[in-house]
């Protein structure tokens, strides 16, 4: 298709039509184009008006609330699972989220080509206002649990909220788009972190049921916005393909098998030490099980599914860059659910007593995010390029954690500078590998492409949420015998150690004081055994998201020998922009 042609096929918001293989073919034969300006001069080019920028609102409203639900169940956690009576499972309140986002991801990326975008985000809106609802109501763990399920739901759509606005607006406009998202988490974030430590704050550990209506309130928003503004025509596959069609394209084999060996490999990693060995079948078992069930994935849509959930078509040629993004987004997803759920645990075991500050304190990275992601999607737009921002971002990760692994109980004042270094990497990271893994992937799978790298990064958070509480437990499990050892060598009688470490351990100054033989110099020995334990157990953490990150650094540094270049040229030239480059000096 020619440049003319491109530019009289307008588009109203949302509307991705496939090309035409063939005709492409033909085309190249005549013109000799490759294949990377085809691509860039087939795709049609949506019209901008009022209704697209409302359409963008709603998109961003709803990764707002995501974002809001997500960190007050992360940064509240060990809260809510204390007061639910289940203090051992706090890592399946996160886990809750992330599990069906990592499998509904792909799910709803292929879907959605087949029956639109739109009832899919308006519907799982409902659903996490709903999950909210009942979240803010239980009286038990378990209906909690349903209630964070319910709004998983809505998380499977996250792959569509990178998607749309890249749909919506012209392809120069991707990166500016994606920072718009990024900005939009920045600010769920930060408000759920104030609020959550603000609801908290007191002595109120109820205050989660008020932060889950407010959640529940801004899910209900976003479906509303999402059915009046976002507008899409059917796309060819939608109208051209009855339902048994569509269901037959579906990689359900792909889906189950990822689905179980998901969960059973995070069963595993958490019951380790929690309360199981590692020789117990209730760890090996499932973790083994869900390791293997991995693998049957991996060959399976290797060696006999093309077009699956990793469709072979993003992964054809000598452009390797999509597949680094991958690499790189999963590492992402560890370094994100670690600091999402271990900063603000370190924070308030170690440091503040209120929460409030808990949240204001972490709420500083996300400050960070939001110039991070206006100056990168700025540096991206202006240079057309990604690369050296990819690495310094990642470098910046392996900063953070760094000193976070130095930290200790004597590092009140140095933590609050850490915040900035993780809140610098987080704006500039997803925008580059999302802007990255758009511009390399053909038009018609970009809707498969960012559901998969978004599932990826939603799957790495949750693989890393059951190491990281596994390294952190193999630890923390060996607390009571360490404060006994400590309250003995301090001169605490031995019939009083049981109770001595059953009050220090549940936060019970009272019953601290009033057992029987104890002094002052007995609970601080006690205490400086309780707080070397925990900042061991962090360190643990954060050493292990180093090496994490470390590893998609050295892959970031591949991308330094991939040419990126052409990739934007050809974007630009989509768009009718021509492009002169400027002589280097």
């Amino acid at each position: 298709m020619s440049n003319s042609s491109a530019q009289e096929k307008e588009m109203s918001i949302g509307a991705q039509i496939p090309p035409d293989n063939d005709q492409m073919a033909t085309e190249k034969a005549d013109h000799g184009q490759d294949a990377s300006e085809r691509e860039g001069q087939s795709e049609p080019q949506p019209r901008v008006h009022a209704k697209t920028f409302l359409a963008l609102f709603a998109i961003c409203l709803i990764y707002f609330s995501q974002t809001f639900a997500l960190v007050g169940t992360g940064a509240q956690g060990q809260t809510i699972a204390a007061y639910l009576r289940h203090p051992g499972d706090a890592i399946w309140l996160t886990a809750s989220l992330t599990i069906p986002s990592v499998v509904l991801g792909p799910v709803v990326a292929q879907t959605a080509d087949y029956w639109g975008r739109k009832w899919f985000l308006v519907v799982s809106s409902i659903c996490g206002a709903v999950g909210c609802a009942i979240a803010s109501r239980a009286d038990n763990f378990a209906m909690f649990i349903a209630g964070m399920v319910l709004t998983g739901l809505e998380f499977g759509v996250l792959p569509l909220l990178h998607t749309v606005p890249s749909e919506i607006l012209p392809r120069r406009w991707r990166a500016p788009a994606q920072a718009a998202v990024m900005i939009a988490n920045s600010f769920g974030l930060i408000i759920g972190l104030i609020l959550g430590g603000v609801f908290e704050r007191n002595g109120h550990l109820d205050g989660f049921r008020n932060y889950y209506y407010i959640a529940a309130g801004l899910f209900a928003l976003g479906a509303i916005i999402c059915v009046v503004a976002y507008q899409p025509p059917p796309t060819s596959l939608q109208a051209s393909l009855n339902i048994r069609e569509k269901l037959s394209h579906l990689d359900w084999i792909g889906y189950g098998l990822l689905a179980s060996s998901l969960v059973l490999f995070c069963v595993g990693l958490a019951w380790s030490q929690n309360p199981y060995q590692w020789s117990d079948p209730h760890t090996s078992a499932p973790f083994a099980i869900g390791v293997a069930l991995g693998i049957a994935l991996v060959v399976y849509e290797t060696k006999f599914k093309a077009d699956g959930m990793f469709h072979h078509g993003l992964f054809s040629g000598n452009d390797w860059n999509f597949a680094i993004s991958l690499v790189a987004v999963f590492c992402e997803g560890l370094a994100f659910f670690a600091a999402t759920v271990y900063f603000p645990f370190q924070v308030g075991i170690l440091y503040e007593d209120d929460p409030l500050l808990v949240g204001v304190r972490f709420s500083i990275a996300f400050i960070a995010t939001i110039p991070a992601a206006i100056l990168t999607g700025l540096y991206c737009t202006i240079t057309k390029k990604v690369r050296w921002i990819a690495v310094i971002s990642f470098l910046i990760f392996v900063a953070f954690f760094a000193c976070m692994a130095t930290s200790d109980e004597h590092s009140d004042t140095h933590v609050w500078g850490y915040t900035v270094l993780l809140g610098s990497a987080l704006g500039m990271t997803l925008i580059t590998l999302v802007t990255v893994a758009q511009l390399s992937t053909p038009p018609e799978l970009i809707s498969i492409a960012s559901g998969l790298i978004i599932s990826i990064r939603s799957l790495g958070g949750t693989v890393g949420i059951a190491i990281y509480n596994a390294v952190f437990r193999n630890e923390v499990s060996n607390i009571g015998k360490r404060v006994a050892e400590a309250a003995l060598q301090a001169g605490l009688p031995v019939e009083s150690v049981g109770r001595f470490v059953e009050n220090l351990l549940s936060h019970n100054e009272t019953g601290v004081a009033q057992v029987a033989g104890v002094t002052p110099e007995i609970i601080e020995s006690g205490v400086d055994a309780l707080l070397k334990t925990y900042v061991k157990g962090f360190h643990n953490v954060w050493i292990t998201s180093a090496a994490f990150v470390a590893v998609s650094t050295i892959g970031k540094q591949i991308i330094l020998a991939v040419a990126l270049q052409r990739t934007w040229l050809t974007a630009l030239e989509s768009d009718g922009v021509p492009y002169r480059p400027k002589q280097r000096v």
